[in-house]
């Protein structure tokens, strides 16, 4: 089975973002859907003897999470915004692991304009029942096992350069004003029962 590059292309005038970066990050993540295919294929023919093996063994995070980071990164998207329920289930999670959700919003800026290479990432636990922000670095080190990715911004400069330079803050608010909050509470919804969200 090889993966297929999911069309994103609704994004395009998504405000905050020009045509050509986005276009141009498109490409970025076809190539991460086209990398894994291949390395799928070579490990299907590799001899497993080879330190080649080995090496693509390990690699084979690295493209996968590539390809699906930046899939719920355009998947968290809109160009229709509205802004979070405060009575949802989510606002109310935030609030019982964060204090508040502007508290939330504050540490998820703040993740979000670390420096280094990677993504910022609002993960719920179901084993502790709790919301985190984490730091990913690159695609492969930083996740939580068993924590669920309900929010992904990427924070690697190909996201913003062509039209931010390297104003980061200036990034974090363009995403603020296109985050889809309607997907980001389906995805916590999937994955929380809802009796736990209205005992908090």
């Amino acid at each position: 089975m090889s993966y297929k590059a999911k069309d994103f292309s609704h994004l395009l005038g998504a405000p905050g973002f020009s045509d050509k970066l986005l276009n141009a990050h498109f490409k970025l993540y076809e190539g991460y859907v086209a990398h894994i295919n291949k390395l799928i294929d070579f490990l299907k023919t590799a001899d497993i003897e080879t330190q080649a093996y080995d090496e693509m063994k390990r690699r084979f995070a690295w493209e996968f999470n590539g390809m699906r980071l930046h899939e719920a990164y355009f998947g968290n998207m809109t160009k229709q915004f509205r802004a979070l329920e405060p009575n949802s289930n989510l606002a109310r999670q935030m609030t019982a692991s964060f204090g508040s959700v502007e508290a939330w919003e504050k540490d998820f800026r703040a993740v979000s304009g670390m420096r280094g290479i990677g993504w910022a990432v609002l993960a719920w636990d179901p084993e502790g029942k709790n919301l985190f922000n984490i730091w990913i670095n690159e695609h492969d080190r930083g996740h939580l096992f068993y924590a669920v990715p309900l929010l992904v911004n990427d924070v690697f400069e190909h996201a913003y350069i062509l039209d931010y330079g390297m104003e980061r803050k200036t990034y974090i608010n363009a995403i603020f004003k296109v985050i889809d909050w309607v997907e980001v509470e389906k995805r916590f919804g999937a994955v929380v029962k809802p009796a736990m969200a209205h005992a908090h």
